[in-house]
């Protein structure tokens, strides 16, 4: 019996994998902050930070193949998309929304741009944001060269709709050796880029560029076929305090210390490579496998239902900060008090947004929009 067919037997959900969520998402919010004051990458306090969406690609391969393998013969590929727009774009809406709203408070000399812009220019990029849908470099606003430039973190997002669409036409389709070799190409080609790269880290992926669009996809094929296949072929085992387990081996692998200088760039892109294709994977086992209790799921529930909203709205918040900081030439220390306050105030608003914005907004939708329940499992498949 294969592994998909073995989760389906009872589709139990796996709380601790939402909690680990949650742990990567405050990680990224805390690590965006801090860079505000990095001179260099080099110079990072919560050094590997970025790798959370790194993780995140590969539990929404997991978590996407757990609950939607078995389900083909009776869902059209319609029904999928329908399910997870509705998981996905709801927030996505707000986030362009709030990106517009803070946007003229971001000005300064950091982001020069944005004192002529006008405002038919931010709302334009609003709507098309609000489709997720790239904008040229020839619409940036703020001189980042994002693909989403009032909320730069959604480029995560536009990819995994990719991952998505492949999973619906492809991916789905392709028998366990098939979908271990494209997994094993994709890993050699992460891993080249990492050792032989000219940063020796995964940094970008956020532009239309084709160096940074190339990363992006670089960076989203093999965790989302590596969570995949992990569905397939590998049952969880019951592992007592997985949790805390879980989350300390991640938590651990986002904030260690750069490896290396600008002369050994391939031992951090050694331990890059080794985190992606080696560690995550072992902590999305060890999240399925956890024996959660009531104290611990309650915890993870409530991490995992933030996370999404609070990746997706915090950046808005990063940029006025960064802003800020660097007018001001602060260091982190100087800066902490702000950093909190602001840390604080995303929290508060991913949920509010949660509480009274999104659930609500899909309940409706997913009333409307589908004849039956959604699958169990997906609300864990954020990407």
């Amino acid at each position: 019996m294969s592994g998909a067919a073995g989760f389906a037997d009872t589709k139990r959900h796996y709380p601790v994998l939402d909690g680990l969520r949650g742990v990567a998402a405050l990680t990224v919010v805390a690590f965006h902050l801090c860079e505000a004051h990095a001179v260099s990458r080099f110079a990072q306090v919560i050094n590997h930070g970025y790798l959370a969406v790194d993780f995140f690609f590969l539990l929404s391969g997991f978590v996407i193949g757990y609950a939607y393998d078995d389900r083909w013969p009776g869902m059209s590929t319609g029904e999928f998309f329908k399910r997870r727009l509705i998981r996905l774009h709801p927030m996505i809406v707000v986030a362009m929304a709030v990106g517009a709203l803070a946007f003229y408070f971001q000005g300064g000399p950091f982001f020069p741009m944005i004192a002529d812009t006008p405002l038919w220019r931010v709302l334009l990029v609003m709507v098309i944001g609000m489709t997720l849908l790239p904008v040229p470099p020839s619409m940036d606003l703020r001189g980042w060269g994002e693909m989403h430039p009032l909320n730069g973190p959604a480029w995560s997002l536009f990819f995994e709709y990719v991952a998505n669409v492949l999973y619906a036409f492809v991916l789905r389709r392709l028998p366990n050796r098939m979908l271990a070799v494209l997994a094993l190409l994709a890993g050699a080609v992460l891993a080249h880029y990492l050792l032989a790269g000219p940063n020796g880290d995964v940094i970008g992926g956020w532009s239309l560029e084709p160096v940074q669009f190339q990363l992006g996809l670089t960076r989203l094929m093999y965790p989302f076929c590596a969570g995949l296949l992990l569905s397939r072929v590998v049952r969880p085992g019951r592992v007592a305090h997985g949790f805390a387990w879980s989350a300390a081996l991640l938590f651990a692998t986002m904030v260690l210390p750069r490896i290396g200088g600008p002369d050994t760039l391939w031992m951090n892109g050694l331990y890059e490579a080794l985190c992606i294709i080696v560690v995550f994977p072992a902590v999305v086992w060890l999240g399925a496998s956890a024996r959660a209790g009531a104290r611990t799921g309650r915890a993870c529930a409530a991490l995992g239902g933030l996370s999404y909203p609070l990746y997706i709205v915090h950046y808005p918040f990063v940029y006025a900060y960064t802003a800020w900081v660097n007018e001001h030439h602060l260091s982190l220390r100087d800066g902490l008090p702000v950093a909190a306050a602001t840390f604080c105030v995303c929290v508060a608003l991913a949920w509010l947004l949660l509480k009274y914005y999104d659930e609500p907004v899909r309940a409706w939708l997913t009333r409307r929009w589908t004849a039956r329940a959604p699958a169990p499992g997906a609300r864990a498949a954020n990407g």
